[in-house]
């Protein structure tokens, strides 16, 4: 599918730039991977397609346990949207495809 592939992305949180690789693998309209950064690397759940937006779901473990609900419209080789991060608020997430 258009947008299967690997996408460095970067999430602008209070933390400051959170950078990471996200990997998309479609199967109709749900989708599967994983999100690799400097917390970790956490595998995708929930992960839904509607036209060209990608929905989904990472449960990160560190610094602390939290649900992270992103979403995102892919666009040619770009990608953005935002994550929202609990009680944290929501943050914009932006990229490119690399691969």
């Amino acid at each position: 599918m258009a947008i299967d592939g690997v996408y460095e992305v970067t999430v602008k949180s209070p933390m400051g730039d959170q950078k990471a690789v996200l990997t998309v693998r479609t199967d109709g309209v749900t989708w599967t991977g994983s999100q690799a950064g400097q917390m970790g690397t956490n595998e995708i759940t929930d992960g839904t397609i509607e036209g060209d937006t990608i929905r989904w779901v990472t449960k990160m473990t560190s610094p602390m346990p939290m649900t992270l609900e992103n979403e995102a419209t892919i666009d040619g080789d770009a990608i953005a949207g935002s994550v929202k991060a609990g009680a944290f608020g929501t943050f914009p997430l932006s990229g490119t495809r690399t691969g």
